[in-house]
């Protein structure tokens, strides 16, 4: 690879660099790429910028060019190897306008020589669905007439046109779009939608995004290169729709992919989120809604980073949903498994199972930045935290649950019944979300709208009551509310007793309560039209706003 420098001049790898990675340091950096007066310098200014920052990690994707890039380096790492996980999920690459943004993001870590892993243009996953539905109802000679598709092409032409893409890049977007195109003609004249058909479909949002950001940063001059998930091994279990990752195979090969001994990397790699590939069928599969967090902390984890970055709508984690609580503040530190609660029971900044990875790391911290808010401070997530002044750390809301109540006396001194009776839940193929239990009884909660689980609808939860028939009498409830409390399980004696006395305040009648067994969480079982209200008045009490 070429040095972007004419012979003579002074790389820009030689100034002074920043120190390695601290975690003291992480809530500084996003103020680098503001102006001393702290306002936004015009776009000419913040693209010649841009191009300056982008300068040294240009030279550093030539190790020989950049001797002090080693400065950087975590010990055991080599000069040009990648030092952080960047994923931008589909609101910060909405449009060509906010991958701007996104470059310049990059370019205002120049410490940094990053990996990008990207979720879909916008609301292009939920066209794609849409698509995918209407060609059921749609006849084959039809579906370019179809208005989901329609959006998808002229969203990302716009896109690549506006960002000056170049001519192999727009034609592999076309060659996708074509693609795009025959799959949902095969399913107007199948007239099937299968779960792995659905993955393939929704797979192309985060096939065009990135290879029309490759390019792009190639255009600024910056050497990069697209990879689908699966070209760097991502192997995942073959449960269509809401595949597991296997982390035994997928580990080594992203490592031996993106990390070879003896190699630097030659450029930036640009990384679809989201997919990967099915073992045992070869065939593409999608990690479930915000997958591409999971995907980010994989990669993070197979290369030993010390940083993800995920960078979303969001000024980090809150102590609420800012719907809901519209002063929710950011919560600057929290623990693994304090995120994976939040992230299970109702936060939509995480995917549940971004943690794993990352719990297997020896060092992984997540970081959780706002591409609209770069001066706020976000959320670092690491493996411990002093939790002594901890009192509450966040209040979140998982509504439309279904409470379901299981007695029998054959509880009594009896082993094996818990068995019998999460084997029923398992031949039905239903999860379970929060569990308490009694001498005769045991109240759970079951989960209708999750995308990896079943839709819950009546005739099915008729049908589970049937199941326990000669077993125990089950009832159910619907149209309940999780609301958990993240925070401090060892006052958990002052917690209570501030939260009985706003909700008796309210004359809010818990329905069950379960202490989970992490530690980290209380979840409280309510109807739905008293939880937002509650989680409010919860929120005031805890947060004093």
């Amino acid at each position: 690879m070429q040095s972007p420098f004419k012979p003579g001049r002074r790389c820009v790898c030689q100034r002074p660099l920043p120190a390695p990675f601290r975690l003291s340091s992480l809530l500084l950096r996003s103020t680098r790429h503001r102006t001393d007066s702290g306002t936004q310098p015009s776009p000419q200014g913040r693209r010649t910028r841009r191009q300056s920052k982008c300068l040294h990690i240009r030279a550093c994707l030539n190790a020989a060019a950049a001797p002090s890039f080693q400065q950087l380096q975590q010990p055991g790492q080599d000069a040009g190897k990648v030092t952080v996980v960047m994923k931008f999920g589909g609101s910060s690459v909405a449009n060509a306008q906010r991958m701007r943004e996104v470059a310049d993001i990059i370019c205002s870590f120049p410490e940094h020589l990053p990996c990008i892993v990207l979720s879909a243009m916008g609301k292009t996953t939920n066209l794609l669905l849409a698509a995918g539905s209407e060609a059921l109802t749609t006849d084959p000679s039809s579906i370019p007439s179809l208005q989901p598709l329609r959006d998808i092409k002229e969203l990302h032409r716009k896109a690549a046109g506006e960002l000056r893409v170049d001519g192999k890049a727009h034609a592999e977007m076309e060659s996708l779009l074509n693609e795009l195109q025959q799959l949902l003609v095969g399913i107007s004249i199948m007239q099937d939608l299968t779960p792995r058909a659905l993955d393939s479909l929704a797979s192309f949002g985060e096939r065009l995004s990135t290879r029309i950001f490759a390019a792009f940063l190639r255009a600024e001059g910056l050497a990069a290169q697209q990879y689908d998930a699966w070209d760097l091994g991502l192997t995942s279990t073959d449960d269509f729709t809401n595949a597991d990752v296997l982390y035994e195979p997928t580990l080594a090969k992203i490592a031996a992919k993106l990390a070879p001994p003896g190699k630097a990397q030659q450029a930036i790699p640009v990384v679809t989120g989201f997919l990967a590939r099915g073992i045992n069928t070869g065939a593409i599969t999608t990690l479930g809604r915000g997958g591409s967090d999971l995907s980010a902390t994989v990669i993070g984890a197979a290369l030993d980073l010390p940083e993800v970055q995920v960078w979303k709508d969001v000024d980090g984690v809150l102590t609420s949903d800012p719907r809901i609580v519209t002063k929710a503040l950011p919560v600057p530190l929290l623990t693994y498994e304090e995120a994976t609660e939040l992230a299970f029971f109702g936060a939509q900044v995480l995917h549940p199972q971004a943690m794993q990875p990352a719990l297997q790391s020896r060092q992984l911290a997540v970081r959780v930045k706002n591409s609209y808010n770069r001066r706020a401070g976000g959320t670092v997530i690491v493996q411990k935290r002093d939790m002594q002044e901890v009192l509450m750390t966040s209040i979140v809301l998982k509504d439309n649950v279904t409470l379901l109540d299981v007695v029998s006396t054959r509880m009594l001194g009896q082993f094996g019944f818990l068995s019998t009776v999460f084997g029923i839940f398992a031949d039905n193929k239903i999860s379970v979300d929060v569990v308490a239990t009694s001498e005769i009884s045991i109240s759970l909660t079951l989960d209708p709208s999750k995308m990896w689980s079943r839709d819950l609808i009546d005739e099915e939860l008729d049908a589970l009551v049937h199941a326990f028939e000669g077993v125990a009498k089950a009832s159910y409830q619907r149209n309940m509310s999780i609301i958990s409390l993240i925070c401090n399980i060892d006052r958990t004696s002052e917690i209570l007793e501030k939260v009985f006395k706003v909700l008796g305040n309210m004359k809010i009648n818990v329905k069950m309560m379960s202490q989970g067994a992490s530690k980290t969480n209380i979840s409280l079982v309510v109807d739905d039209e008293q939880a937002k209200p509650a989680i409010s008045a919860l929120h005031q009490e805890f947060f004093k706003c």
